[in-house]
């Protein structure tokens, strides 16, 4: 019974971002460059491309920021 709950708030959601746009937060910082990006609304989920634009966060793209945090964490200890 929750999943058809979940799917009528999700397409209610995509309804709502269709007409109004959607509403992003920043779910995560990948370094000072990169981020995540998270629909309040909908739930779309977007990062940053190598040119700055945003991109959708494929199961590709997810890979590749956990990879740029280990880097980042690597080059930049925490004291």
């Amino acid at each position: 019974m929750s999943n058809s709950t979940n799917k009528s708030v999700s397409y209610s959601g995509k309804v709502w971002c269709s007409f109004f746009g959607h509403k992003f937060v920043t779910s995560r910082i990948i370094t000072q460059h990169f981020k995540e990006y998270k629909c309040v609304i909908c739930n779309l989920e977007l990062t940053n491309d190598e040119n700055g634009r945003k991109i959708s966060l494929t199961p590709e793209h997810k890979d590749i920021n956990e990879t740029l945090v280990d880097f980042y964490q690597k080059k930049n200890p925490v004291v």
